[in-house]
């Protein structure tokens, strides 16, 4: 393998003896190659076939239209706002005229899905030439020397104050990665999710995100970072335990503050007011035994028209969150067939198995990076000097060679489960009789906000990581039939 000896080095640096950077980066280069193949098949089946319904899909859709109409000459619906507080307004979307909307608006999914596919293609060439010249041109020890260099002027000795040095390396990674994403989220946010009508933030807004969300990283992170290195320090042979009992109390802590003291700083959250809407989903809970004690409608329009609904807290404390743009575009019976969909989460413990995969994913991969964390073919690797040997940098490196591999194939199977996680709460919510009125929420969900309707299998499969829409409802069909 040609060795790479260009770039910035730190004194005393000489040349690794194990190819650990330019295996990296092959690696690297397999899994861009891969993902731009899979990048490729999208975009291609997207301009041949995303303007067109697919017959399946179409056939499926024409169903739930005609049962639709047959209701309605059964018993006229009553054209009421969900709640009091909502105005009376026209749906989007009449009741027996989804496949028509569809159909009518396909061409505009397509348009969507490619100008997505399309900037995230550049947007990927881009960041990886960007992050691997980078690395090739020694911006790591670099920016150390320079944290160090910052920290020296304060006082302070450099090579005594490891936490001082790492928490400025750690804001200048910080500031030069902001910097470098801003182009392409103001083009994401302000001409691909413009140019389709998604877009509701303002310019002002967006820096102002911008701004809270910068400030609570260097808030939150640095006290996290700092505390990270002093156990790793202190703990000695098996600090890994400590570090994962650390993050084991922070992530309770971090779940417990996130959505009462972090997300109303972004949006804001009112509980949701009185009327058939409320009364419905509190009976629904109460059926169920889900202990629902608040319910809350954010307001989503306010950057984007996309929706959503989710639940969160722990043990008997949950609240239930809804978009208000969701509100907009579902019935009440439809709404309580997507909020059967989430509760079918809490019923089969899916909160629970994503919190504990995630700490053992901690546990393990300190344990792993105990292996290697001291080890000096690393740090010469990426141009560092092995005497000092930061346990930043180390954390860095290892995650960005050793667990790279595993970390990409984890990410994988942790899709194919959320995957199968999504098809048991949709049968979930099929077993309370909702089968057919959650079919109508996600295929109205979907047209709203204008999912690819015919994605390729192998893109889909690798990153979805909720099955597309056809093959819901084929799945929800199949439970209808068994229950009947």
């Amino acid at each position: 393998i040609p060795r790479w000896e260009g770039g910035y080095h730190q004194e005393g640096w000489a040349m690794s003896e194990l190819p650990i950077l330019e295996l990296a980066i092959v690696f690297a280069l397999v899994v861009y190659l891969w993902e731009t193949y899979l990048d490729t098949r999208q975009r291609s089946r997207l301009a041949s076939k995303g303007g067109v319904v697919p017959s399946k899909l179409a056939a499926l859709v024409k169903k739930l239209d005609e049962e639709a109409l047959k209701a309605l000459k059964k018993e006229p619906p009553k054209r009421e706002a969900a709640d009091k507080g909502e105005e009376k307004s026209e749906k989007k979307i009449e009741d027996g005229k989804m496949l028509e909307k569809m159909t009518s608006e396909a061409p505009k999914f397509q348009a969507y899905g490619l100008d997505k596919i399309t900037f995230g293609m550049v947007k990927g060439l881009f960041g990886f030439c960007q992050e691997h010249g980078l690395v090739l041109l020694g911006m790591l020890p670099y920016m150390w020397d320079l944290a160090s260099g910052l920290v020296g002027r304060l006082g302070y000795d450099p090579s005594e104050s490891e936490i001082f040095v790492s928490l400025a390396f750690a804001g200048v990674y910080t500031v030069i990665e902001t910097v470098l994403e801003l182009p392409w989220s103001l083009y994401s946010t302000f001409v691909v999710e413009e140019r389709h009508g998604f877009n509701k933030t303002t310019l002002s807004l967006f820096v102002t995100d911008l701004l809270t969300t910068t400030a609570l990283t260097m808030a939150i992170g640095g006290p996290v970072l700092a505390i990270l290195i002093k156990i790793i320090k202190w703990g000695g042979e098996y600090f890994y335990l400590y570090v994962w009992g650390f993050l084991f109390v922070f992530s309770i802590f971090f779940l417990t503050i996130f959505p009462i003291w972090i997300q109303p700083l972004f949006n804001k959250y009112e509980p949701l007011p009185e009327g058939e809407l409320k009364g419905a989903i509190f009976s629904l809970a109460k059926d169920l035994k889900f202990p629902l004690t608040k319910l809350f409608v954010v307001d989503g329009s306010k950057r984007s028209s996309h929706s959503n609904a989710y639940l969160f807290g722990f043990f008997n404390n949950k609240r239930i969150v809804l978009f208000d743009t969701l509100i907009k575009q579902m019935t009440v019976p439809e709404l309580k067939a997507v909020l059967g969909h989430e509760i079918g989460h809490w019923a089969h413990g899916h909160v629970m198995q994503m919190f504990v995969i995630q700490q053992a994913y901690f546990l393990v991969m300190f344990a792993v990076f105990g292996f290697s964390m001291n080890d000096a073919q690393l740090y010469l690797s990426f141009g560092f000097n092995p005497s000092t040997k930061p346990t930043i940098i180390g954390l860095i490196l290892f995650m960005s060679t050793i667990w790279a591999p595993v970390d990409k194939a984890l990410s994988f199977v942790l899709t194919l489960n959320t995957r199968r996680n999504e098809f048991q709460a949709d049968e979930y919510a099929t077993s309370l009789n909702y089968g057919p009125l959650l079919k109508t929420g996600l295929t109205k969900m979907s047209i709203e906000n204008r999912s690819n309707l015919d994605p390729d299998p192998l893109y889909s499969l690798y990153h979805y990581s909720h099955p597309p829409l056809l093959q819901r409802l084929s799945a929800i069909d199949v439970g209808i039939k068994k229950k009947a």
